[in-house]
């Protein structure tokens, strides 16, 4: 652990279970930790991210080592302690803000987001609903963990997963917002007409969700396809690349989504996306060259886009390496924490940061 009265910049991670916003802090501070001094505040993550304990916040500093300090908030939680410790404490806090939504905030985030001193928005539609200023700044992938394999078979096998025939996947919170019956729908509709294909889906149900699951495992059985549509328990965020690189295709069947993270990460993989047009999949996907986007919550849709590239192997190909090219080019995981470094440094002032 750190001492908080020597880092720039904290970003609190408040929240137990794994989610987007504990993956892209989890990818984006030890990255960013190379140019500055920046920690995270978190009940749960790995030793190797640079943290500080929650309890030194209480007694940390007023002034951070260059002056004013950064507190870059994900979540409301996280913005009004923010605000506690600056208004209340009177610590010397500039508050960061990202947005992922892609709705109109409640009338509480609009307060909050009030008194803060910079907003960052993950596209530009999420950016289309705030009521202030905000930078745009895309999320990035970490090419060198994210990156196509040349023996997916060996990769499967160490998974435990089929080595024959094609394996399409669906990874994420297992809910209908996600789409996952959707998903589920499909590969069984799938797997009746080709008999090599299977199908993965990674991903945890909340308690909320149980019935929600119990009735796609009932469904399942009941086609008989319990040895094909295979469901697994979801895997730390430092495992997740292996499970993208065992896949042919990957599917994102949202209903609804913030950001969505997955297609990058597939794409960063070399595996060629469908995805719905929810979230920023139109702002991260080219349709028709690293996959297909189809219109969300239809079945029909998302089944000939899934079948026309597990049957065109060619076309599939040719989806994999323009996909990887494509995170390439637009999405680094350095375009984005350079361009969050410099939103820091220019709140903190003009001194120097090491």
């Amino acid at each position: 652990m750190l001492s908080v009265d020597d880092i720039d910049v904290i970003c609190p991670n408040f929240k137990w279970r794994l989610s987007g916003v504990t993956s892209t802090i989890v990818r984006l501070v030890p990255l960013q930790a190379q140019d500055m001094r920046i920690a995270t505040v978190a009940p749960a993550l790995p030793s190797h991210i640079p943290q500080v304990p929650l309890r030194s916040l209480l007694t940390m500093s007023r002034r951070g080592p260059s002056g004013w300090r950064v507190w870059h908030a994900r979540r409301n939680i996280e913005m009004l302690l923010g605000l506690v410790f600056s208004r209340l404490l009177r610590k010397r806090l500039k508050i960061v803000f990202t947005s992922a939504s892609q709705r109109h905030h409640t009338w509480i985030t609009r307060l909050l987001l009030r008194h803060i001193d910079a907003v960052v928005a993950t596209s530009e539609k999420s950016a289309a609903y705030l009521d202030q200023p905000s930078q745009v700044i895309y999320h990035g992938i970490d090419l060198t963990a994210f990156t196509p394999v040349t023996d997916r078979v060996a990769v499967r096998r160490q998974l435990g997963l089929p080595t024959d025939g094609l394996l399409i996947g669906c990874f994420g919170r297992i809910r209908a917002q996600k789409g996952t019956d959707l998903f589920i729908q499909v590969a069984i509709n799938l797997c009746r007409v080709h008999p090599t294909l299977r199908a993965v889906v990674l991903g945890r149900a909340l308690p909320d969700d149980a019935a929600f699951l119990s009735e796609m495992l009932a469904k399942v059985h009941a086609a008989g396809l319990s040895d094909r549509i295979l469901l697994r328990e979801e895997v730390p965020v430092w495992c997740m690349s292996d499970w993208y690189q065992a896949l042919d295709v990957y599917v994102a069947p949202q209903r609804w989504e913030g950001f969505g993270l997955t297609p990058l990460e597939a794409m960063a993989c070399g595996v060629p996306v469908v995805a719905t047009n929810v979230g920023a999949f139109e702002e991260l996907m080219v349709d028709g060259k690293t996959g297909f986007i189809v219109e969300p919550g239809l079945e029909s849709p998302l089944q000939e886009a899934i079948e026309t590239l597990i049957v065109d192997h060619p076309r599939r190909s040719k989806c994999s390496s323009a996909a990887r090219a494509h995170v390439e080019r637009h999405f680094d995981i350095q375009t984005e924490a350079d361009a969050l470094i410099s939103l820091y440094r220019s709140l903190i002032g003009p001194e120097e940061l090491s």
